[in-house]
């Protein structure tokens, strides 16, 4: 293109002068066209239509100190207080929330409404408030519905997006009132999804973002650049308080599950299938003859529950329900959680490498299902039997350490009490407290029954330890 063009250009500017030669007297008239500038990408079509629908949300709640609380402090001596009066005060909080259903349903999170004695909610374009009803909550994913009076205003609503289709490097944007400071638009992408096993809930299945979030932005929204709503705004990652760029939102789908749980029932039912399950190792895969460590590993089945009645068993890696892959263990428990008591489900699991598929009912998660461990009541560093190679004190299961531990009456094994720092039983996450019921699949009566079978097994050690209410699988080293 280059060489074809060239030739072409020089007969056009020898020929402009030739004609410029033969007439110099005639004038040359020429016309500068100047391109528009290309138009500015924007987004702001979308945020008007987005914007109106995320409030901000006031909560306050009156604290009750203790009376002796501060008593003798000069603070209080010197506004009058006697010592141990008691002074209540309000706690204020802000958050954002979401107008979700014209008729005055707006979504936001538990931890900005809870405990709250007030609510009220206000719109980016008023200073009018309006006092919110707390219809429910539900602190295991952190949401909570909010129902205000629009009094004859037609409320703008955000539309649901579907979260499961959202993928990393989406644009998204977040939506709130951070500090206080006003309606506050922030833009960034979907850093990561299916984010959990941070701490901050019991059901944990985030988007991360890096889109700005800071304290005031819980409960609003995250849309995606259509103005749909992927995601409720809820933690940051920060040892400062304030935005680094690691902020987390509860998937809009989940949302929606919950939201309609709570106005349909005014609480959320989950699902209970009565298996205690762990993440599955390649070591732990390879001692239960597992072909890889896909899937979520059952430690324990529970009596009488509907994992009972399927015939799963302790061992079994669950790799899909309904059809659909479970790739670990808080995936398996995100699925079952999502489904609500009363549904049939079909499970497949791998049983030392051949596959089984299950079906059966879900029941209602009822709280109390798992107990929760509790210390011995002393220490017993006299236990009359140690193995000094694995670092491990163990004793009898007396019905003394029954009895503070909570241990159930069907429970046999030996009962940890001491571990020591750096062996090979510290290394393997053993715990003062645990009962150690089988070893390599064989039961444990006592605890000198526990020696005589490590003893005379090689290698490494596949235990099954009872603690915190249940059962689960342990490799114990002994390199």
């Amino acid at each position: 293109m280059r060489h074809a063009l060239v030739p072409a250009l020089l007969t056009l500017a020898c020929g402009l002068a030739s004609h410029l030669g033969a007439a110099e007297t005639t004038e040359v008239a020429t016309t500068t066209t100047v391109a528009a500038p290309p138009s500015p990408i924007t987004f702001a079509p979308m945020i008007r239509q987005v914007a109106p629908c995320v409030v901000t949300v006031f909560s306050s709640r009156t604290i009750h100190p203790a009376a002796d609380e501060d008593s003798d402090s000069a603070v209080r001596r010197y506004f009058g207080l006697e010592p141990g009066e008691p002074k209540s005060h309000k706690q204020e909080g802000l958050g954002s929330g979401v107008v979700v259903r014209a008729d005055g349903y707006i979504l936001t999170n538990n931890h900005v409404v809870e405990d709250a004695d007030e609510v009220k909610v206000s719109f980016s374009d008023s200073r009018a408030e309006f006092v919110a009803r707390v219809v429910g909550t539900d602190p295991k994913t952190d949401i909570a519905v909010l129902k205000i009076d629009p009094g004859g205003r037609a409320l703008p609503i955000v539309h649901f997006a579907d979260s499961r289709k959202v993928v990393v490097g989406d644009l998204v944007f977040a939506i709130g009132n951070p500090f206080g400071v006003g309606q506050t638009v922030t833009m960034g992408i979907i850093s990561a999804t299916g984010r959990g096993g941070i701490g901050i809930e019991d059901y944990e299945d985030f988007l991360q973002t890096d889109a700005s979030i800071n304290p005031g932005n819980s409960g609003g929204a995250l849309v995606d650049s259509n103005g749909g709503l992927v995601g409720i705004n809820t933690a940051i990652i920060s040892p400062t308080g304030s935005n680094l760029g690691i902020g987390f939102a509860v998937p809009a789908t989940m949302a929606r599950g919950v939201m309609d749980a709570i106005i349909a029932h005014g609480k959320v039912t989950r699902g209970y299938l009565g298996v205690r399950i762990q993440e599955l190792t390649a070591s732990l895969a390879s001692k239960l003859s597992l072909p890889s460590d896909d899937g979520a590993l059952i430690s324990e089945v529970e009596p009488q529950s509907p994992a009972m009645a399927a015939g799963l068993e302790a061992g079994d890696a669950i790799v899909s329900l309904n059809g659909g892959k479970i790739d670990d263990a808080r995936h398996l428990r995100l699925a079952i959680a999502l489904l609500p008591p009363g549904s049939p489900v079909t499970l497949t699991a791998d049983r030392a490498g051949t596959m089984h598929t299950f079906t059966t009912t879900l029941r209602d998660l009822q709280k109390g299902d798992v107990q929760k461990a509790i210390p011995l009541a002393q220490d017993d560093e006299t236990s009359p039997v140690a193995h000094g190679q694995l670092g491990l004190v163990i004793d009898d299961l007396s019905d003394e350490i029954r009895h503070a531990l909570k241990a159930p009456d069907d429970i046999q094994g030996a009962v940890i009490t001491q571990v020591e720092p750096g062996s090979h039983a510290d290394e393997a996450g053993l715990k003062r407290g645990m009962v150690i019921t089988s070893v390599e699949h064989k039961p444990v009566a006592s605890a000198q029954d526990l020696v005589t079978i490590i003893d005379a097994t090689k290698g490494d050690l596949l235990l099954s330890v009872w603690r915190e209410g249940g059962n689960q699988f342990v490799i114990l080293n002994r390199n």
